[in-house]
């Protein structure tokens, strides 16, 4: 039996949705929309965020799912309000 993953069902949902919206998104959308994304980045790297690349809008939602599940891992307060800082993103997206 595989090992279960530290990413809750309701985060994993509304991160699929947020990533799946992310490549339908035109090209020039998605790019005016990378500081949105990458402010849940710097949220969600904490005192790491210093060190986190801007590796463009090919590689960000790479990114989020990283980060997001090394937030579940850590466990701590935040986990909880992921899934709706997940749908506000999503919102966002447009």
């Amino acid at each position: 039996m595989p090992p279960r993953s530290p990413v809750p069902q309701e985060v994993s949902t509304e991160l699929q949705r947020a990533v799946r919206r992310w490549q339908q998104l035109p090209l020039d959308h998605a790019l005016s929309r990378v500081p949105t994304v990458r402010a849940v980045l710097v949220d969600l790297a904490g005192a790491d965020a210093a060190r986190l690349p801007d590796l463009g809008p090919a590689v960000v939602m790479d990114q989020l799912t990283v980060l997001v599940h090394d937030a579940c891992t850590a466990g701590g307060p935040g986990v909880d309000a992921l899934p709706r800082r997940l749908r506000g993103l999503l919102a966002e997206l447009g």
